[in-house]
């Protein structure tokens, strides 16, 4: 699997070392090469100087064979033109981009390029910790409308499972973690004190999770 990615400060060096430990081959954009020396001496991918819409740097970095690419500068209007121009014209199956600005992110995942705006996760899980401080979101799925939440298994759901937990289009348990060791959940499966419950459940039930805590 091959991955670009554009931009090499905080966020871009920590995917690229964080891909490149996992065996992907990646490259990596800046204007500024200094950037670079954040990826370390361990990091086996490869590097560029220049701008991530310039299509010459593009296409020596391998956009004709990328599975994949991330632009993450601290300009949105650099990621959302590398991005587009990735998308539209290079072809890359998947593409996304970091946006400051979360409408300008709405307009362009109309486009299909998945966008992650810092702005906006920053404001729905300050809000979900203040209102719902019993639970533990982890992060928000897709456009926003669904989240992953860990709960830890209290006396009120020893010996539960997942009838009654889940509600059909709300809540879904996905995954249990047990002694260390995470796996899936089928109805057989019974919940012990000391368990962490992995849930998909959409923003609008996140009360009814909260209430099935106090019960």
């Amino acid at each position: 699997m091959k991955i670009i990615i554009i931009g090499c400060g905080r966020v871009g060096s920590g995917l690229a070392k964080q891909l490149s430990l996992q065996g992907i081959d990646v490259s990596v954009i800046d204007n500024d090469p200094e950037t670079f020396k954040s990826l370390g001496k361990t990091f086996n991918g490869k590097t560029y100087v220049g701008m991530g819409f310039d299509q010459k740097v593009l296409i020596e970095a391998g956009i004709e064979k990328a599975d994949a690419l991330a632009a993450v500068t601290t300009r949105d209007e650099v990621n959302l033109v590398a991005a587009r121009m990735a998308k539209t014209v290079y072809k890359v199956p998947s593409v996304a981009a970091r946006v400051y600005e979360p409408q300008k992110a709405k307009i362009y995942r109309r486009l299909g390029i998945q966008t992650v705006s810092p702005v906006t996760l920053g404001i729905e899980r300050l809000a979900s910790m203040l209102v719902y401080s019993n639970l533990n979101i982890e992060r928000s799925i897709g456009t926003g409308q669904v989240v992953l939440l860990d709960i830890a298994v209290t006396y009120k759901l020893v010996n539960k499972t997942l009838l009654d937990v889940n509600i059909p289009g709300e809540i879904q348990v996905v995954a249990l973690t047990r002694n260390g060791k995470t796996s899936l959940v089928n109805t057989a499966t019974v919940f012990q004190l000391g368990d962490l419950l992995h849930l998909f459940v959409t923003t609008t039930a996140k009360e009814k999770v909260s209430k099935l805590l106090r019960s």
